[in-house]
């Protein structure tokens, strides 16, 4: 007799470990399918309390496994290649593979408000979360790519709630809902060690847009060509952003003031020398915000009061410390070129930069021109794409490149060489997966490091 099939979950990562105690609540049988081996793998579903129907599949051949198991859908857990012959197959067989944000984003009460964009994303999530929380008139969730997944709390949310989810390339892949209110910020080249191409990565942030209604909204910047080309033809209706232009609709910046302009009034919101976000590309992100909680209908005394007292979050630009007349700043998060040049633009002081990391395969010479123009006088380069950075700086500038053996060889030079007056700064441009699990532990590593290199602890 043929085995019923079962619904595969591919990966037991953050996002996908809720789906299984959800999934066999409402009585579904299930496949776990993870590269790591069998035991590993009933200790944890173990540790989550999981009881129920599931067959288990691990180590090497797993997704070989996934290809010859019968399976009616298959959730995809983000961070992997979602096309090779095992997928392949699998759509041969017309199986759905789907997410778990798409899960979510189905069963969800409220209307959700969704970011996503290749920077910013974190900060202007964030941002607009504290903007809902001062407000106080409704219960805020926030989560997605920044905190938890939000799927164990759906039991808690109603339809007068207020949730706010980061998305990243990878969470919205294979969606097939979009946010009621979306904010693309920006698009650039960025992880292609996961995505077919930079083709590819475009379509999954376009689907934050894709399947809106007219009766949903989408916050897009006027200031990247690419945003306003994907969204050509989107259902949403669409309001701007934009750091360049005076906009008919929209927020904007005009001689130093972040404003709202509707076709009846033009709102002075705040002095940008009043945010407390540092960097142009924090202006934008907060004039993001800004428009999202607008949209939202929150309060002008909860936007303004956030605006002016949100500070950033750890391992973005993140001042994590003043000794001896030298500033060491964490950007841990730019783990791609772009973050970087940002970074460069939003220091005034001298800057020994701490460069390299895991190859995304990115084009990372968009970093010469900046680097010319900036206040580095010395880079460190270090991680697999060290001889990549140092090539990239020595063709487009006479800095000095100190090359180390490792991440804490390269804190340890830059410490050593930095004067007073200088900005020692962690702005990689590219990701940690060489000598971490994340950009976070990458970022923590780095204030241990200054810490105790400097005599702080």
């Amino acid at each position: 007799m043929a085995e019923s099939p079962r619904i595969g979950i591919v990966g037991l990562g953050v996002n996908n470990r809720p789906l299984v105690p959800f999934l066999l609540a409402e009585g579904h049988a299930l496949a776990v399918f993870d590269r790591r081996p069998p035991r590993d793998i009933e200790d944890e579903l173990s540790a989550l309390g999981v009881r129920g129907d599931v067959r288990i599949y691990g180590g090497p051949g797993y997704l070989e496994d996934l290809a010859e198991t019968p399976v009616t859908r298959v959730y995809v857990t983000p961070g992997m290649r979602k096309y090779g012959p095992e997928f392949d197959r699998l759509r041969a067989r017309g199986v759905h593979l789907t997410c778990e944000t798409d899960l979510f984003l189905s069963r969800c009460p409220a209307p959700v408000m969704g970011i996503t964009g290749s920077a910013g994303k974190t900060t202007t999530t964030s941002l607009l979360g504290d903007m809902l929380q001062r407000d106080g008139r409704h219960p805020v969730f926030v989560g997605g790519n920044i905190g938890k997944p939000l799927l164990p709390l759906l039991g808690a949310m109603t339809a007068d709630s207020w949730v706010v989810m980061e998305l990243s390339s990878f969470q919205l892949d294979l969606v097939e809902h979009s946010p009621a209110g979306a904010a693309l910020l920006n698009i650039r080249p960025n992880h292609l060690d996961i995505h077919r191409d930079f083709e590819d990565y475009q379509r999954a942030k376009a689907n934050i847009l894709r399947f809106q209604s007219p009766d949903n909204w989408a916050v897009l910047s006027w200031d990247d060509p690419l945003v306003r080309r994907l969204a050509r033809g989107m259902a949403g209706r669409q309001v701007f952003f934009s750091l360049e232009s005076r906009l008919p609709m929209g927020a904007y910046c005009d001689e130093g003031l972040l404003i709202w302009q509707t076709r009846e009034i033009r709102r002075p919101v705040i002095a940008e020398t009043d945010l407390r976000l540092v960097g142009r590309h924090n202006v934008a992100n907060a004039l993001a915000a800004l428009a999202m909680a607008t949209l939202a209908g929150a309060q002008w005394e909860a936007i303004t009061d956030a605006l002016s007292q949100f500070s950033g979050v750890p391992h973005r630009l993140e001042v994590v410390l003043e000794r001896d007349g030298v500033q060491f700043v964490n950007d841990s998060i730019a783990t791609a070129p772009d973050r970087t040049v940002a970074a460069l633009d939003a220091i005034r002081r001298p800057i020994i930069l701490i460069l390299g990391g895991y190859d995304k395969k990115l084009d990372y010479t968009v970093l010469g021109p900046a680097l010319a123009a900036s206040r580095v006088r010395l880079v460190v380069v270090t991680g697999a794409t060290r001889e990549v950075m140092r090539d990239v700086v020595r063709r487009f500038s006479a800095i000095p490149v100190i090359e180390a053996q490792n991440f804490d060889d390269a804190v340890t030079r830059a410490v050593t060489a930095a004067t007073r007056g200088d900005v020692v700064l962690l702005s990689p441009a590219a990701a940690s997966y060489d000598e971490f699990h994340n950009f976070e532990e990458r970022g923590r590593r780095f204030r241990e490091l200054v810490m105790t290199l400097t005599g702080a602890q």
